[in-house]
């Protein structure tokens, strides 16, 4: 390595340079600086600084971008809103699973769906002309939703979501901690701890959490825009497993509350939205169907159904039959 030459360290992999600014860094790499963000020595870097940023030797630099990793108005009463903006669309569509981006765009224009779960990855700096979600998937079309998949703790959910904000402005985010890798349930404690810090900066948090209405409550009474109760394991495709409790999340809650995880099927989602929850958010049971693109318009005619189901107001439950037909002049 000659004096002119600096050793850094991206994304984990030790790469020597030339290059003495970020800005020249990235077009050496032939790294595009749209919806990026970068961290160099855990300091997010404003992107206005990204053209006079001085590189110095041992640099611990990372570099992250999205990847993929959630329907009508029934009538003019009945609007949903996520952190004050009117969605038409009460299904949220994931991004991962997927064969690649273009089935998943497909998938989501079936659907209805407007909002769009992304995860924060490091940008491939090796291979950095690899298709990215985001010149398939239109941030500018759809709402994306960053989110924290992967975070075992509050600190890397937090820092997750800073670098997101950075890379496309975006404060509406999805706060998710996993406990351990073997369930994929939510750590209540290091959620608890995420939100309220995220809150306080100005984040509008959507939080991933267990079926318990107490800890619900909770991350309400922090300010979360929306609460996402776990209907069932990450990819387990069960359903809602716990109603009463969902039912008593959406009783107590003044903002939506979102079924996440779990949902393997249309009927599944439509037991969702009958027990009066406002959207549900899907992902493995479009992207692993046979025909992703058909059962995303499955998930919306579902969605739309068990909606109207609610707001109907199902009929009494009873012990003993009841006939249909009256029984007065037979």
């Amino acid at each position: 390595m000659n004096k002119s030459e600096i050793n850094l360290i991206i994304n984990g992999q030790n790469i020597i340079t030339k290059a003495n600014t970020l800005d020249a860094l990235l077009d050496e790499l032939k790294i595009n600086k749209e919806n990026i963000a970068i961290e160099i020595n855990k300091n997010i870097i404003n992107k206005n600084h990204i053209y006079d940023y001085k590189l110095n030797d041992k640099d611990i630099i990372e570099i992250v971008n999205f990847i993929g990793g959630g329907n009508k108005i029934i009538n003019n009463n009945d609007k949903f809103y996520i952190a004050g903006k009117e969605y038409k669309s009460r299904l949220i569509v994931g991004s991962g699973k997927f064969k690649d981006f273009n089935e998943n765009l497909a998938s989501i224009e079936s659907s209805g769906a407007q909002i769009v779960t992304v995860a924060v990855r490091r940008v491939n700096i090796l291979k950095p002309d690899l298709p990215k979600i985001t010149d398939i998937i239109d941030p500018k079309k759809y709402t994306y939703l960053p989110n924290t998949a992967g975070c075992y703790n509050a600190e890397e959910a937090i820092r997750t979501l800073q670098l997101a904000r950075e890379a496309g402005g975006w404060n509406l985010v999805k706060l998710e901690v996993i406990g351990d890798k073997i369930n994929l349930y939510p750590n209540m404690i290091e959620t608890l701890k995420a939100a309220k810090l995220l809150v306080k900066d100005n984040f509008q948090v959507m939080a991933y959490c267990s079926d318990d209405p107490i800890l619900a409550k909770e991350l309400e009474d922090y300010g979360c825009s929306a609460i996402m109760p776990i209907g069932s394991p990450i990819g387990s495709g069960r359903g809602v497993q716990n109603k009463l409790n969902i039912k008593m999340i959406i009783q107590q809650s003044k903002v939506p509350v979102i079924v996440d995880a779990g949902i393997g099927t249309a009927s599944d989602a439509c037991v969702a939205m009958e027990l009066g929850c406002d959207a549900v958010l899907v992902n493995s049971a479009i992207a692993l169907a046979k025909n992703p693109i058909l059962m995303g318009s499955s998930m919306k005619q579902a969605v739309e159904a068990g909606r109207k189901s609610y707001l109907s107001g199902r009929m009494d439950i009873n012990d003993f039959a009841v006939a249909s037909s009256p029984e007065k002049d037979f």
